[in-house]
């Protein structure tokens, strides 16, 4: 029997100027994401599309989550394999193209992780695991676009 997750999640928008929605330049795209237990994220629309950009926006998100799939599974095969990472960050970047009638999509995201292992010995190995948790990584296998890595690995 396999098992299912729910993941419950409360978005409230925080923008209304007094008079709602009453023209497009009317409300802020200010709103809030809440879940139990855990601090507010802030979150807006692109600046782009009038948002707030000092607050998270929905394609960062998407971005992040695939960053941090990402990074729970490879941590989790190299653990497996027997290869120690000292070290872990990634300069995620998302491409979304605009359609004409105002819509748009992602067309990639590239993961670029940098990664410290412990020794020189587990570098090659260590590069090949990129792939085995991109296969297992929740997000990435949900998306309808392509989710690309260019890892860098190095011993420390």
């Amino acid at each position: 029997m396999t098992a299912t997750h729910t993941y419950d999640v409360t978005v409230t928008w925080t923008g209304d100027r007094g008079t709602g929605t009453s023209g497009y330049r009317a409300y802020d795209r200010a709103h809030d994401v809440d879940a139990p237990g855990r601090p507010t994220i802030p979150g807006s629309s692109d600046p782009t599309f009038r948002g707030d950009p000092a607050r998270w926006n929905p394609e960062q998100l998407l971005v992040a989550s695939l960053s941090q799939c990402h990074l729970l599974w490879y941590l989790h095969v190299c653990a497996a394999a027997g290869v120690v990472v000292t070290s872990y960050a990634d300069d995620a970047v998302g491409t979304m193209a605009e359609t004409a009638d105002g819509g748009g999509h992602f067309t990639a995201v590239l993961l670029r992780p940098r990664v410290t292992v412990a020794e020189p010995g587990m570098v090659e190995a260590a590069v090949a695991l990129h792939a085995a948790a991109h296969e297992k990584c929740f997000i990435a296998n949900s998306v309808n676009f392509p989710v690309h890595h260019a890892p860098t690995v190095v011993p420390a």
